[in-house]
């Protein structure tokens, strides 16, 4: 033990006479107290946090990294807003619904983190608003090294090659679309694994200014890569993905596609968002309210996040098999008996208690699981409101209408 840490025998002795309770003391500090206690016995750069050189820290094998770079997932979602003036004048509706039928429409683009499902940072948008656009003002966020795994939206030209050329920031998403993969024309690394060279559109993405336009390279290198989904129970799906990670041994074929099944159940966090936490339709009145109550969400969902992580540190878990919903329950009645106990100690005991807890009741390990999106409860028969409500009548009959067939519906002229 002393041959690998040269710096013990040095101060051993002094540790010696700091006496039993300040050891004892000692085994209960986090690293931050130990720093402070420990600044005088141990050569300042030996305590240091730096990103590079002999006492850098890199996590190997950390389930939200790649080769030990950092896996952040894009995603957008919708929620509604109540139909006030305010709210329609900056989340405008769906222009498919006639005036006065529909509600406001916020859009917003999160940033999670692959390793915890935590929500990194979120931008707002209308519905009009193109996932590129959001992202493009994400950018800034990203920080070099990282890795931005997102779906089909964001597997075209303009990404791949402003974030690794201006970034230094490496793109895996599934192929936009309207781009075809024909491997024969590919630079072979394996089967259905292959460097294709993509060139630049003749016309000047909108998203992009022409400064930046004109600093993108022409011709870029991508890798393409083709795998068949199969989940039992449903037709196997093929599916190709993009990306700028170019070296094949660094970055194994089944690496990245091991990579992409996570992002799918990543995004699992956003139906914990809206459906768990009851996000799908906001109650504020007023835009900038609206945004607010959205970050609240955001604030409560990354405090339960942080629970889940601490019962992972501490007793080793696996993350995808405890229960988001399961913790916000737990977390909810053991507050209350936290708030009611007497001691410090007795609330540290229910801490601990809880954190045990989420550990046991772990979600079943279930492949192949098939779990349909269907509803028991059936609506009520009433119509869907398809004019302006003051220009709405009630039927005279209510056996004269269905939900579903407003033919039947003989109360509007």
């Amino acid at each position: 033990m002393t041959q690998a840490t040269p710096c013990f025998p040095a101060f051993r002795a002094r540790l010696a006479a700091l006496g039993r309770h300040t050891a004892g003391t000692l085994r209960q500090a986090t690293l931050g107290q130990l720093q402070q206690h420990l600044r005088n016995l141990l050569p300042a750069p030996l305590l240091s946090a730096t990103d590079q050189g002999p006492n850098s820290r890199q996590r190997v094998g950390s389930g939200g990294q790649l080769q030990g770079r950092p896996v952040k997932v894009v995603d957008a979602s919708t929620t509604q807003l109540p139909d006030t003036q305010k709210n329609q004048k900056r989340y405008p509706q769906s222009g498919a619904q006639k005036p006065g039928c529909g509600f406001p429409i916020l859009k917003f683009m999160v940033l999670f983190s692959l390793c915890s499902g935590a929500v990194l940072n979120v931008l707002f948008g209308n519905l009009h608003d193109h996932d590129l656009r959001l992202l493009h003002g994400l950018w800034e966020v990203l920080k070099r090294g990282d890795i931005l795994l997102g779906d089909r939206a964001f597997g075209e030209c303009t990404t791949l090659a402003a974030l690794p050329q201006g970034l230094g920031v490496d793109v895996v998403a599934r192929l936009h679309a309207r781009r075809k993969a024909d491997f024969r024309k590919a630079q072979r690394l394996a089967k259905h694994d292959g460097l294709f060279v993509w060139h630049k559109g003749y016309q000047q993405s909108e998203i992009l200014s022409a400064t930046q336009w004109a600093l993108l390279p022409a011709p870029i290198t991508v890798r393409l890569l083709r795998f068949t989904a199969t989940i039992r129970g449903f037709r196997s799906r093929r599916v190709t993905l993009v990306t700028s990670l170019l070296d094949s041994k660094l970055y194994p074929a089944q690496d990245l596609i091991a990579l992409y099944a996570r992002r799918w159940r990543l995004e699992l966090c956003l139906r914990d968002l809206k459906t768990t936490m009851g996000m799908e339709q906001l109650r504020c009145q007023s835009p900038d309210m609206a945004q607010k109550e959205l970050l609240a969400y955001l604030v409560a969902h990354n405090l339960v996040r942080c629970l889940i992580a601490e019962s992972l540190a501490t007793y080793q878990v696996d993350m995808e098999r405890v229960s988001f919903k399961g913790s916000m329950d737990a977390l909810r009645q053991y507050s209350n008996a936290i708030a009611q106990a007497r001691s410090q100690t007795m609330r540290d005991q229910l801490w601990q208690d809880l954190l045990l807890n989420l550990a046991r009741d772990l979600v079943p390990h279930r492949p192949g699981r098939q779990e349909p999106r269907a509803v028991k409860r059936r609506p009520k028969p009433y119509p869907l409101l398809n004019r302006p409500r003051h220009r709405f009548r009630q039927a005279s009959h209510r056996n004269r209408y269905r939900k579903n067939n407003p033919r039947n519906y003989r109360g509007l002229n």
